[in-house]
Order: structure tokens, then C-alpha cells, then sequence
């Protein structure tokens, strides 16, 4: 059995729970992360990362694994949908005490306004350039 280090304590609880499965199931199969990144479409590094806390597993690595360990994926799969109603989205999570990277982008609800904001302003911008090139002369020729 694999000895992991404690998951962050930023990590909201749901999340926190999908880890912990994911790991029981990992060291359920007995094999490496270079093993499993074999078996699977994502790297030992990914792996680390989902295995860590650091990062959420896509819903595909979630899957992998249960295919790998001959597991339930409906019960991992619903696991998942809770904690990515939790999970800090677009924030990578520093393991570790020293919580979530400095420079990250904001987490959860205010991220997602961020980018909704970001990408209004996006469009807001093609269309003053659209109204723009459609009011340019045609070439002479």
C-alpha cells in the first residue's frame, strides 16, 4: 500500500473524499504511476497531481482507473460529479499547508465571473472590430 502524503487543507470535503477513493483504488491494483500511466491515457505526472490533491481528475482519468482496478464507475463517477460542484476550479491547489498558489486566478463562483466578464468584454471587442472593418472602403483596384 501506498504511503500518501496528507491532502490540502483547502481541499472542500467532497473533493477530499473522490482523492481518497481514487487512492484506495489505485493501491488497490498494486500498480506504479508509471504503471498506471501505462494503462491509461494520462501520465504518471497527471497522476500524481489528481493523487495529490493538486489538480481535479477529468472525468475520463476517474474512468480509466475504475476500467484498470475492475471497479464500479458509477459509484467513482457520482463521487466525481459532487466533488466538481466543490472543487476550485481553474486553481491549482498546493499540496501541502501552504494552500492554494498566490498567483492563481480566483476560485469557484467569482472565477466563473471572471471569465463570463472576460468573455463579454471578448465579444464586445469582435463586434467593435467587425463594425469597424464593415465600415473600411472596399480595395480600389
Amino acid at each position: 500500500m501506498t504511503r500518501w502524503r496528507p491532502l490540502p487543507d483547502v481541499l472542500p470535503r467532497e473533493a477530499r473524499h473522490l482523492v481518497e477513493q481514487l487512492r484506495a483504488l489505485k493501491d488497490r491494483t498494486g500498480l506504479s504511476l508509471a504503471e498506471l500511466a501505462r494503462r491509461t491515457a494520462y501520465s504518471k505526472s497527471s497522476w500524481q497531481r489528481y493523487l495529490s490533491g493538486a489538480k481535479q481528475p477529468p472525468r475520463g482519468a476517474v474512468q480509466a482507473l475504475c476500467r484498470v482496478a475492475g471497479a464500479d464507475q458509477a459509484r467513482l463517477l457520482a463521487l466525481w460529479d459532487l466533488a466538481d460542484t466543490t472543487w476550485p476550479h481553474g486553481v491549482p491547489v498546493a499540496a501541502g499547508p501552504a494552500g492554494p498558489m498566490a498567483d492563481a486566478p480566483p476560485a469557484g463562483a467569482e472565477y466563473r465571473r471572471w471569465r463570463a466578464a472576460a468573455l463579454v468584454s471578448f465579444g464586445v471587442i469582435v463586434v467593435l472590430l467587425a463594425g469597424l472593418l464593415w465600415l473600411l472602403p472596399a480595395g480600389s483596384g
